[in-house]
């Protein structure tokens, strides 16, 4: 009972220093309201198969309402059901890319020396090579057909820009008294990285795992268009993808079929982006300690 009521009064907490920024509350609402659509949606509308050539290309209606496919198909249905497998991948590499991030450039700015040096030197050289174009060769090799092969693929190539930045902001802790008391007690590097320096660095981290989410929607979304994942076929880039395939773009009546996917891309970075100025609050331990 005491654990439940320690989570019910951290969940308050929290809610209640989000609440300070208006829109980045709204931000939180409408991302939560996406998250809860693109996975619990799925059990109780239906993704729509059934082919019907009548309804082609209809605009958005009460029936439909984001109107239809080349087939007639509702596209909302396949917006809920599609939205699933992207969110999935996309936190899959954020969290790893954060991970690598947060636990190397930490242990990099208070090492020191030559474990600095030689973190830095792998970090220079990974970041050095474009991420993009190696996702695309590395398709040609590697069947990524699995959500979870494609997130840690996207994570494992992703962290080596947010780690210089989490060096910096460690380097900058590291000074401070409280960190010197830490030494002087022998703590050991465990306690001080993990125990001091990560949580002063919490909203900074929470705030670039969101950027690492949103960048990693992008890139599988540009791999997918290109035909070089394979996925499922409600996925948001696969309709884009066979939107852009089957001619949709050379016909009036099928602009729901393209803007849709890209409309629910959109608004869920948007929705994401603009949650971390909340964030920024809820996970400053300053107005934590005062609330």
């Amino acid at each position: 009972m005491g654990s439940i009521q320690g989570v019910l009064s951290w969940l308050g907490t929290t809610l209640r220093l989000m609440s300070y920024n208006k829109a980045g509350f709204i931000g939180f609402l409408m991302t939560s309201a996406i998250l809860l659509v693109c996975l619990l949606g799925p059990l109780w509308i239906p993704l729509d198969t059934t082919t019907k050539l009548d309804k082609i290309y209809q605009p958005p209606s009460a029936e439909h309402w984001m109107g239809t496919d080349h087939q007639g198909r509702d596209i909302f249905s396949q917006i809920v059901h599609g939205g699933k497998d992207v969110i999935y991948v996309a936190a899959v590499a954020a969290l790893l890319s954060t991970l690598i991030a947060v636990t190397f450039g930490t242990v990099s700015a208070f090492a020191g020396g030559v474990t600095d040096s030689l973190i830095m030197g792998v970090t220079d050289v990974i970041l050095t090579i474009p991420q993009f174009p190696l996702l695309a060769v590395l398709a040609a090799f590697v069947k990524l057909d699995n959500l979870t092969l494609l997130g840690l693929f996207l994570g494992v190539l992703s962290w080596p820009a947010l780690l210089r930045a989490v060096r910096s902001q460690a380097l900058s802790l590291k000074e401070r008294d409280f960190v010197e008391a830490a030494r002087a007690l022998d703590l050991g590097t465990g306690h001080i990285v993990f125990r001091e320096l990560v949580p002063n660095m919490m909203t900074y981290i929470v705030i670039s795992f969101t950027l690492a989410l949103t960048a990693a929607v992008y890139t599988q979304v540009g791999l997918v268009l290109l035909g070089l994942v394979p996925v499922s076929s409600s996925n948001w880039g696969v309709m884009i993808s066979l939107a852009w395939t089957q001619g949709a773009i050379f016909f009036r009546d099928a602009m729901w079929r393209i803007m849709m996917p890209i409309l629910a891309i959109a608004l869920f970075q948007l929705s994401v982006i603009t949650m971390t100025r909340s964030l920024e609050l809820a996970f400053n331990p300053r107005l934590r300690t005062m609330a």
